[in-house]
């Protein structure tokens, strides 16, 4: 490992793209500091402190939306245009074909239909955070054009993170998205860690011995999952054409166990802000039915353990939808007819469909029930032993080692392609 280090900095072009890729999470951090200057300090910080879900949103962008800063929405609005672009796929056909059929030209013209969709739900989410807030008594009054011109800023963010996130994907060190992603989890371990530490008292040593026991394994778990697939044994039928011969050759089809990577914890958690936060702006309602349903949903998203099971059914529900998603059984069937591929034992066309499609469905049925309880784990752990697991466990902990390896595997390919050019 220490030879591979030496060897990616003394390449020249390698060392500058790394010192390149730094510089912009850098940036992304002061960013992150710079704070709209309409809220409250003190009140924010103990309403973020008092509200588990915010928390948790809050660590995603490195403490900016706790700061109330310019980046406070991260690229929250840029996922959410994905994921909602993806979905588009299995609705209209011709986003289908413009994503997986059209080429280079159609995957452009997709990913700047995501950037247009992320402005306004920038806006929109922007305009409901600061609502949010004011009606809590953090934002102090505001007149419209005050408000417009946060909204403004605030989305001004979001695009600003949008475009580092471009810059540093086209250096080939990792996904820009998910790396400023992981630079706001990381940001916030020392943190975390000093508050830990200075509240640390001997009654507290066996949790917190026990809980970084169960953070290696949550380590070593990520690793492993994210490494598993199941090979799907594939065979070319042997063609000749004049006097040469092609095919015959045997290979395989891997299935990762988790191909939906971190997004059904993103989707997951998307999808569990709304009610609550919805709830929030009715609780004040003249309507007493309307104040007490807005209520009760709101305490129920608060109570640990209705939030913990809903999450873990959310996250494994979206696993299976975001696989049917990123691997379609028949198209992969009707490519491998195509070229001449057969499963062994099977027949191919709609067969081979059917046994590639009951063969994902068992190893995802894996794949969600891991993510599921990885992403109930800090609630877990905080329940149990009383102490803050948000930056070393769950779904940052996901999201951290499957950034780092992506990460090592772009870096790898790169060092190879330069083994080949010395060659």
């Amino acid at each position: 490992m220490f030879k591979k280090v030496i060897r990616v900095f003394k390449d020249k072009e390698l060392r500058s793209k790394i010192i390149y890729v730094a510089l912009m999470l850098v940036i992304f951090r002061i960013a992150a500091h710079i704070p709209i200057p309409i809220v409250d300090a003190v009140k924010l910080e103990n309403f973020f402190g008092s509200n588990q879900l915010l928390g948790l949103m809050s660590a995603f962008t490195g403490g900016g939306m706790e700061k109330f800063s310019l980046v406070m929405l991260g690229v929250g609005p840029y996922i959410t245009a994905s994921i909602i672009m993806q979905l588009l796929t299995m609705i209209f056909p011709q986003v289908k074909e413009m994503y997986q059929e059209s080429g280079e030209a159609g995957r452009q013209k997709f990913n700047q239909l995501t950037r247009y969709a992320t402005v306004p739900l920038a806006i929109l989410q922007s305009f409901g955070m600061i609502t949010l807030l004011k009606n809590q008594g953090i934002v102090d009054n505001i007149d419209r054009f005050e408000m417009i011109t946060a909204i403004s800023l605030i989305t001004a963010g979001t695009i600003f993170l949008m475009w580092l996130g471009e810059l540093i994907s086209e250096k080939k060190i990792g996904n820009g998205i998910s790396l400023i992603i992981f630079a706001g989890i990381v940001s916030g371990i020392p943190m975390t860690v000093s508050q830990t530490v200075s509240t640390l008292t001997p009654d507290k040593y066996p949790a917190i011995i026990s809980l970084l026991i169960v953070s290696l394994i949550v380590i070593f778990g990520v690793v492993v999952i994210n490494g598993a697939q199941r090979n799907i044994p594939v065979s070319y039928a042997r063609r000749v054409r004049g006097s040469k011969t092609y095919g015959g050759v045997s290979g395989s089809l891997p299935l990762k166990v988790n191909s939906a990577g971190m997004i059904p914890l993103i989707f997951a958690m998307s999808m569990m802000i709304f009610p609550g936060f919805i709830a929030s702006f009715f609780v004040a309602s003249a309507n007493p039915t309307i104040a007490s349903v807005a209520t009760f949903i709101n305490n129920a998203f608060q109570n640990q353990i209705f939030y913990s099971a809903m999450y873990f059914i959310l996250v494994f529900l979206f696993t299976y939808f975001y696989t049917a998603i990123v691997f379609d059984p028949k198209s992969v069937a009707e490519n491998l007819q195509k070229h001449g591929g057969f499963v062994p034992g099977i027949r191919p066309g709609g067969n081979t469909a059917e046994f590639l499609s009951k063969v994902l469905s068992r190893i995802t049925f894996l794949g969600a029930f891991f993510l599921g309880i990885i992403a109930v784990i800090p609630f877990i752990g905080q329940a149990v032993t009383n102490v803050t697991t948000m930056a070393i466990g769950g779904a940052s902990v996901l999201i951290v080692v499957g950034v780092v390896l992506d990460s090592i595997k772009q870096i790898d390919s790169q060092l190879t392609m330069r083994d080949y050019d010395e060659l």
